[in-house]
Formats: structure tokens, C-alpha cells, sequence
């Protein structure tokens, strides 16, 4: 399936929501943090599959701001989660070239979750291949409001003299990234989730029935067919494209 992938028109950028791991879980009669950690899997194979087609960055929706209402026992068991899988996997970003990366309000994870994260960003920055984004306490509106609070300081201390469209875009989280250009969701659900807000303007959506811990290269391999077949006008015709 990968030989059918045309190589010179990939996403430089691709985005997923990942979804389903507590359905995952509850299939097998087991509890939520089951499918969590499940999920490594997965992640996995959606950082290989990307690494091994070239594209240049991959932004996971780890955890996002509304997921600390959760259960207090599923946030702890994410949270033990995180800091043992980023410890275990930090090697075979290196090996395989994967450069880490995490957007978010990263303040608000325990202090051992940021040890663990800013180390392995350290580890991997002088990496060149595949940039993988992590998602970690975020959301689109929390990081749209965070980027307008920073910009009006700016604004009222004279470091800035106007706020235009690029000037948004320099305050936010993803300021040094290309905005994706295909979004997944795994799942079945339909909906964005407050994730990317600003830079998905013209991202191609891609929704899949798979839960997220069954998730493989073959389900990215068949979004990129997908995206591939579609035409991206950027509000032009199809006749200004041709």
C-alpha cells in the first residue's frame, strides 16, 4: 500500500486526534487506563509510518485541557503513563532520528511529567528527521488566548506597533511549524475537539471508524490516499487551479 502513495505530494504537516481508547478498553471488559496503555502501540506506528515517508512534522492530541475534569484515578494513571513511556521511547526517537517537540500549557503537568518531557526534548533537538508534536494540556481556544494576552503586552510596551494575521500566528504554540494539512480522527467521532483551531483553516479532515489503540500504518497509508484524491482549492476554482 505504501508503494501507491505518491511521494511528491505528502502533508508536510499531519495532525491526529487520538480517539477511542477508553471505547477500546471497555470492548475488552477491562478499565480505561487498559486502553491507554494499549495505545503505545499505536503511537508508534503513526511516528514510523510518518518517519518512513519523510514527512516533516506529526502533532499527537495527547491530552488536552478539558481532560484534567476527568476521573482523577484515569489523570494519574495518564500522567504515570506519560513519564514512563517517554522515558522508555526516548532512545528509539534518537535511533530512528525523531526530533520531540510538546505544545501546550505544560506548566500545569506534574513536576516528574516535565522532567521527564524537557529531557527527552533535549535529547532528541539536534535530531533532523520527523518532528513529533505532543500535545500535552492543550487546546486551540487556550492557546488563541494565551497568544492575544502576550501580543497586548507587547503591544502596550511598544515591542510590537500592529497585530496582523502573521502576527497571530507568531504568538501561538505552533508559531514555527507549517499548519497541517490533513487532520485524522480516530474513532468515528466527527468533530474537532478544540484542537488546532487557528491552523486547521484548510486542512483536509480524515475520519476513520478504527479506535485509536488499533490504529496502524495501514490506516495513515489510507488518509494519505485520500488526501492525495482530493483537490485543495484555497478558495479558488478548480479552473484558476488547472
Amino acid at each position: 500500500m505504501n508503494d501507491n502513495i505518491d511521494k511528491a505530494n505528502l502533508p508536510k504537516h499531519i495532525a491526529i486526534i487520538m480517539d477511542g481508547n477508553g471505547r477500546w478498553a471497555k470492548g475488552k471488559g477491562a478499565k480505561r487506563i487498559f486502553g491507554h496503555k494499549n495505545a503505545i502501540k499505536a503511537v508508534r506506528d503513526a511516528t514510523e509510518g510518518c518517519a518512513e515517508l519523510g514527512i516533516d512534522f506529526l502533532t499527537l492530541y495527547a491530552f488536552s485541557t478539558e481532560n484534567w475534569d476527568r476521573p482523577k484515578a484515569e489523570v494519574f494513571g495518564l500522567m504515570q503513563l506519560l513519564v514512563s513511556t517517554i522515558r522508555s521511547e526516548t532512545k528509539t526517537l534518537t535511533k530512528n532520528n525523531v526530533k520531540l517537540k510538546a505544545i501546550g500549557n505544560i506548566s500545569m503537568l506534574p513536576k516528574d511529567c516535565q522532567k521527564e518531557l524537557q529531557e527527552a526534548i533535549q535529547l532528541t533537538q539536534n535530531n533532523t528527521g520527523l518532528t513529533l508534536v505532543l500535545a500535552l494540556s492543550y487546546s486551540g481556544r487556550w492557546d488563541i488566548t494565551q497568544a492575544t494576552q502576550k501580543m497586548c503586552e507587547d503591544y502596550k510596551s511598544g515591542k510590537i506597533d500592529a497585530i496582523e494575521e502573521d502576527t497571530i500566528k507568531s504568538y501561538l504554540s505552533t508559531a514555527n511549524m507549517p499548519d497541517p494539512e490533513l487532520l485524522i480522527r480516530t474513532s468515528g467521532e466527527q468533530r474537532i475537539s478544540n484542537f488546532l483551531l487557528w491552523e486547521i483553516a484548510y486542512t483536509e479532515l480524515f475520519f476513520t471508524n478504527v479506535l485509536w489503540p488499533d490504529f496502524r500504518k495501514e490506516v495513515l497509508h489510507e488518509a494519505l490516499h485520500v488526501f492525495q484524491g482530493r483537490e485543495r482549492r484555497y478558495g479558488k476554482t478548480s479552473e484558476q487551479l488547472s
